[in-house]
């Protein structure tokens, strides 16, 4: 029975039990994240029920066009955001990388949970085994659809040729096992290790190789913005450092209105009470880059801890349990690093990388 836009049902007493509805894509690794963030509401509130709904998104869908030249910001969240907006569920969780920075009007990102490693990985053909991307043979194939990756590792190991691969994680490792196309691919730790295939990873990356996505290795949970009820029952799973670390992040990348078509990496961490940023954009092939590192206090008072109770959004974020200083605080620093590579060119980099994108 549907009571508002809340669905109960009667359980063996006839009591009415709340159903909690959650949206969530189709492939393994999106079920297992999905999964994982049921298993922590039933565990806070032993009193509902959680039914999850699975979903084929845009980007499921179309496995022949590299990412970056579909154009399409909302590729992996569309069709979840119309059911929550249908009230058919009362949540979505989705890896936050594939959020755009600028979400609909009307939802917000209620829970931004602990991040996973956040870094990229090398998994290689079981032929090349115990070798790593500097040792490869010259001109070896690496399978890639992020022109993140592809541009940072073309300007670090030049010897390696990059091209696309799509797909879910189980079709790219499948792609690269049964199939001498690819001497290896490259892929997000978080996955691998969320998967169970950690034994898959021949070589970790480091800042210095790759550094990663705005918000990669985290999960976000997206809820109506006006739903109150949902937003204080997820709200409980924000992980502060990983939302301060992310609200920098988005930030960002929303100030130099970057995308999954143009080259931007980022690499945060908090050290005591400060957030160091580091923020890069790059050429497609890696020749021109800039890179600039900033930090900032996120260390909040007793008074300012009194002060968050006001439901706002930071790039898309609503975080009313942690300081809304130290959130104002991390979204300045993603700002001011933003201006700061402007100001030294970024802009001409990313809009030559994103014609050169959409003339290929």
């Amino acid at each position: 029975m549907e009571n508002g836009t809340y669905k109960y049902i009667r359980d063996g007493n006839g009591q009415a039990v709340r159903v909690i509805r959650i949206g969530t894509r189709k492939s393994q690794l999106a079920c297992i994240q999905t999964d994982s963030v049921a298993a922590k509401l039933k565990e806070l509130y032993p009193d509902i029920q959680v039914e999850i709904i699975g979903m084929t998104t845009t980007g499921d869908r179309i496995l022949d066009t590299a990412l970056s030249k579909i154009g399409e910001k909302s590729l992996f969240t569309k069709e979840l955001e119309n059911a929550l907006e249908r009230n058919e569920v009362d949540l979505v969780v989705h890896s936050l990388k594939d959020l755009p920075t600028s979400l609909p009007p009307g939802f917000t990102i209620g829970a931004v949970l602990k991040r996973e490693n956040p870094f990229d990985a090398v998994v290689l053909h079981p032929k090349h085994a115990n070798k790593t991307l500097d040792t490869l043979p010259e001109k070896s194939v690496i399978g890639t659809s992020s022109l993140r990756r592809a541009a940072q590792l073309k300007r670090r190991f030049s010897h390696l040729v990059f091209k696309d691969i799509r797909g879910n994680l189980n079709t790219r490792l499948k792609k690269l096992d049964e199939k001498e196309d690819y001497a290896a691919i490259i892929l997000a730790a978080a996955g691998l290790k969320r998967m169970g295939w950690e034994n898959r990873i021949s070589q970790r990356l480091t800042p210095d190789d790759c550094m990663y996505a705005v918000g990669q290795g985290a999960l976000a949970v997206e809820v109506r913005a006006r739903d109150t009820d949902i937003l204080a029952m997820v709200s409980v799973l924000h992980d502060p450092d990983t939302v301060l670390r992310c609200i920098a992040e988005r930030a960002f990348l929303k100030q130099l209105e970057g995308g999954c078509s143009v080259p931007v990496a980022v690499h945060t961490e908090i050290q005591g009470s400060q957030l160091y940023m580091t923020g890069a954009v790059f050429s497609l092939d890696g020749a021109d880059s800039l890179r600039e590192t900033m930090q900032t206090s996120v260390a909040s008072s007793d008074k300012d801890q009194e002060q968050v109770d006001e439901l706002v959004q930071r790039v898309g974020v609503t975080a009313a349990n942690i300081s809304g200083w130290a959130q104002s605080r991390a979204e300045q620093l993603g700002v001011d690093l933003a201006e700061l590579l402007l100001s030294k060119g970024a802009k001409e980099i990313l809009t030559v990388a994103r014609q050169l994108n959409d003339a290929r």
